[in-house]
């Protein structure tokens, strides 16, 4: 085998608490995490002791600024095999999004190499090396689609699966640092945002499809939420804005996902989500309607 294609899934975070701040300087984090069916597309290719990266259609880096050119870096180091690479990568996750689409990029490239190097490393030791890259990396080389991630997020417990539940993702077109999105999150003075999520505006209770409650359980809570939203959404309004647009249109919950600025709204009914999909690209630049990955 002189190559192989590898798909790397997008990911929301359907509960999202921050537990404090660590002496390192990072955050305990206690989250829901779900992969979507929403890819990038990765292209691997054999070539002699050198890492070359092509992103067509898109203005990413090239380098090792580049988290899958690192993931490749890692794990030649990691292997010792004096050999090289070639990596398309195809991009369908907006970059600094929420969706985890660098990591999971990052993932797809190290356990892609796995396969194409035959060097059979297990999932545990892709997921050290994961970890080394970003601290969402390792939940992409799991191999169900939802996890429970505590610590800094790399301690990871699979959930069991859902189904027949779909997601109406919406962009406003900007992207949002997570580090900016963590410098400003204050664990004692972090408000609710003004819109709940599982509840109309006004007041009425929606429920939930039974298949998201129950993922909802291991986070100790009925309702999706996340901590990072209050601070986001005060710098960007329109992460409410989004929010009321999808639970206007008959979404069970809407949240932000990770640090944003990317919010997602949860439907039982594929028919009322794709309605709602095409409501929203009357008004926000980028939109995708998706349900779980299959495992």
């Amino acid at each position: 085998m002189t190559e192989i294609a590898v798909k790397a899934p997008a990911k929301i975070n359907l509960t999202l608490k921050v537990c404090g701040r660590r002496a390192d300087g990072f955050h305990n984090i206690k989250s829901v995490m779900q992969k979507l069916n929403l890819t990038d597309e990765i292209l691997l290719r054999k070539a002699n002791q050198q890492i070359r990266l092509s992103c067509p259609g898109s203005n990413l880096p090239e380098d090792e600024n580049n988290i899958a050119f690192k993931a490749a870096l890692t794990f030649f180091k990691y292997s010792g095999l004096k050999i090289g690479v070639e990596i398309e990568l195809h991009k369908a996750i907006p970059t600094a999004a929420g969706l985890g689409g660098g990591s999971s990029d990052a993932a797809a490239v190290l356990m892609g190499l796995n396969k194409l190097f035959n060097t059979d490393y297990s999932p545990a030791v892709l997921r050290k090396l994961g970890a080394e890259l970003g601290a969402d990396v390792p939940f992409f080389i799991t191999a169900g689609g939802s996890a429970l991630a505590t610590g800094t997020g790399t301690t990871l417990k699979e959930l069991p699966g859902i189904r027949d539940v779909w997601f109406v993702l919406v962009n406003p077109g900007f992207s949002v640092s997570t580090k900016w999105v963590y410098d400003n999150f204050r664990l004692t003075t972090a408000e609710k945002p003004d819109i709940l999520c599982g509840y109309s505006k006004s007041g009425n209770r929606i429920l939930l499809p039974e298949n998201i409650t129950r993922l909802m359980s291991w986070a100790d809570t009925e309702f999706p939420f996340n901590d990072l939203e209050a601070v986001t959404a005060a710098s960007y309004p329109i992460i409410n804005d989004i929010k009321g647009r999808l639970l206007n249109s008959k979404a069970a919950a809407a949240l932000m996902s990770g640090s944003g600025p990317t919010v997602f709204g949860i439907f039982a009914n594929h028919h009322e989500a794709e309605i709602c999909s095409r409501a929203c690209r009357a008004f926000y630049p980028w939109v995708k309607l998706c349900d779980v990955w299959p495992t």
